[in-house]
């Protein structure tokens, strides 16, 4: 099946291309998002007419993902994560967690958008690449930090211990955190 690109399509074309695929793909994705139209004498006479409201709008986009590229490198995001011995997470850090974290910056971005070859499973800084638009990549900056580290170091005293009565309250938080209380109503 013959069809001209009114869009930049992903492993397939840019706008403006007449490509060949495969019937299925086309009738049930490409035409009905109106990413393409039939390769025809009269589809090709209407394109030409809407060629410049087309690459105006693209490059709007691209516009728009380079803002965006360049919001992101200003933004480190931080993501706290509870590790256990040596260091070693409990799960990994995801897209779907800096996505999550980006989204609380006010900056929303798939998590589809995100390059992330494997998950993190270890604390440190990681350098990632954000796919915004088929010509636009950004970095951003993801700082893997333990749960609960600002809150120690503050809480540790000069001889370097941590207070008995504040580490015993942060022990009975972290075994009441699941339970449910109940009034003496409802005993």
């Amino acid at each position: 099946m013959k069809l001209i690109l009114r869009a930049d399509v992903d492993n397939l074309g840019r706008l403006g291309d007449i490509v060949n695929v495969k019937p299925g793909y086309g009738r049930n994705y490409l035409l009905p998002q109106g990413l393409a139209m039939v390769a025809t004498e009269g589809n090709q006479k209407q394109f030409d007419l809407e060629l410049n409201k087309l690459k105006a709008q693209a490059d709007a986009l691209r516009a728009e993902a380079e803002l965006l590229a360049e919001k992101i490198a200003k933004a480190p995001v931080e993501i706290r994560v509870r590790v256990g011995e040596g260091d070693k997470l409990y799960g990994s850090v995801t897209t779907a967690m800096i996505a999550d974290a980006l989204a609380e910056q006010g900056i929303d971005i798939d998590k589809r958008k995100i390059m992330l070859d494997d998950p993190i499973r270890s604390l440190g800084d990681y350098d990632l690449e954000v796919k915004l638009h088929p010509d636009v990549r950004g970095q951003l900056n993801v700082v893997v930090l333990r749960h609960g580290a600002a809150i120690e170091e503050e809480s540790v005293t000069e001889e370097g211990e941590a207070p008995v009565e504040e580490a015993a309250q942060d022990a009975a938080e972290d075994n009441d955190a699941g339970a449910v209380e109940t009034t003496s109503e409802e005993a």
